[in-house]
């Protein structure tokens, strides 16, 4: 089912504002993951341009993904007391400049040190879209809803990816990356004319310093303690550690011999992200009839099932697997996110803010460990790193409560 088709498909009480919430926040996915992974298809170049190796020039996202782990801390503080609108949007468009900074920076400490600015100005916006989806919405819209957010984050990711190639075929890098910053802000806009102002009212902060500290510090502390919490955290650090090191690294190999595939080429490929589109926005309500841990068990499957059809040098077989390991991987994250909000109860900002914690961290650190793997045993070394990651998950997944507490 198309993201469109979704919308179409939401419950009919309240059907204009959710509609519109949902559009909105489809679009704030599709800004977040299009600046953060633009880059991607760009590590060779990096490379080449500015003398690296390819762990070196995947600095330039791991970077990014890092700062914004730390940003989404502070923004799961904030969003207890802003507008939730204002945030998101106001981190849309300050991270957008960055990427326009980004692709204008005159040497490589520059260059990264735009992409960490981008990242921790992105971090308003994750965190405080599974929050204000909690909030905002009835709790049988959630799942749909959330599925929907995920698909705009595939959706983004995928154009980030594919319009990054696409453009490099008339442009050099550096006007590609301007262009996708350009297309965000637009995005920006658009996500601002169409959110709907929050109903929730937020928190008043209290006066004295030590009730202020008291009242920041409880809230970080219940999401420890609630049955199946730290597995779903643990389980996004798994599952975005996967998904970049295997597209960090495949990039390198579709590259060199013996397929020597252009920049636009290795782009088209990621097309395969449609089925991330697809899968995340049907995930949702699968999960509501089928149950959680069963669907989430079925994504991890099929992630370990494309890594398997990697490992053969037949470039059918490779795209198919990163097809396989796309789908599964937006299963599970539509699903474990989704989770997140149910489990969370009353303290669904932080734990949203945790969940995105450990998911960017696991991007951060497993694409840095990736090129480690890549450097020692090129393919199959990646591949086995990201298999053990997957096994993890499901051992995690397992340890995940069949029922929501009451």
């Amino acid at each position: 089912m198309t993201a469109a088709a979704t919308i179409a498909a939401l419950p009919a009480r309240d059907t204009g504002r959710l509609r519109r919430m949902s559009l909105a926040l489809f679009l704030g996915g599709f800004s977040t993951f299009s600046l953060l992974y633009c880059v991607q298809p760009l590590l060779p170049t990096f490379a080449r341009t500015f003398g690296l190796s390819p762990a070196q020039s995947a600095m330039a996202l791991s970077l990014s993904t890092a700062t914004l782990a730390v940003a989404i801390l502070m923004a799961g503080g904030a969003a207890q007391r802003l507008n939730l609108k204002t945030l998101m949007f106001g981190s849309m468009v300050l991270a957008a400049t960055c990427n326009l900074a980004a692709a204008l920076a005159p040497s490589w400490p520059l260059l990264l040190l735009a992409r960490a600015a981008e990242g921790l100005l992105l971090g308003g916006v994750p965190a405080v879209a599974m929050t204000y989806l909690a909030e905002e919405t009835e709790a049988s819209d959630l799942a749909a809803a959330m599925g929907l957010y995920v698909a705009g984050t595939a959706f983004g990711g995928m154009a980030g990816r594919v319009g990054m190639g696409l453009l490099l075929a008339s442009f050099d890098w550096r006007m590609a990356m301007a262009a996708i910053g350009a297309i965000d802000l637009v995005a920006a806009l658009a996500f601002f004319a169409l959110l709907p102002r929050p109903r929730h009212v937020r928190a008043t902060a209290p006066e004295r310093l030590s009730d202020r500290l008291s009242t920041w510090r409880e809230p970080w502390r219940e999401p420890w303690r609630r049955p199946g919490l730290l597995a779903l955290f643990s389980l996004g650090f798994c599952l975005t550690g996967v998904f970049v090191a295997l597209f960090n690294f495949v990039e390198f190999r579709l590259e060199s011999a013996p397929y020597h595939l252009s920049q636009t080429q290795v782009g088209l490929i990621f097309l395969v992200y449609a089925f991330g589109v697809w899968s995340s926005s049907t995930a949702g309500r699968l999960a509501e009839r089928y149950g959680r841990r069963r669907l989430l068990l079925i994504g991890l499957a099929v992630i370990l099932a494309g890594i398997v059809l990697t490992l053969p040098t037949s470039l059918v077989s490779i795209i198919a697997g990163i097809a396989l390991v796309t789908t599964g991987f937006f299963i599970a994250h539509a699903v474990a996110s989704g989770w997140v909000g149910r489990l969370a109860g009353p303290v669904k900002s932080q734990s949203a803010a945790l969940y995105l914690l450990f998911y960017y961290a696991g991007s951060s650190l497993a694409g840095a460990v990736g090129g480690w793997f890549w450097r020692h045993g090129a393919w199959p070394a990646v591949a086995g790193f990201t298999a053990a990651l997957v096994l993890a998950g499901v051992a995690l997944a397992l340890r995940i409560p069949r029922e929501d507490p009451s």
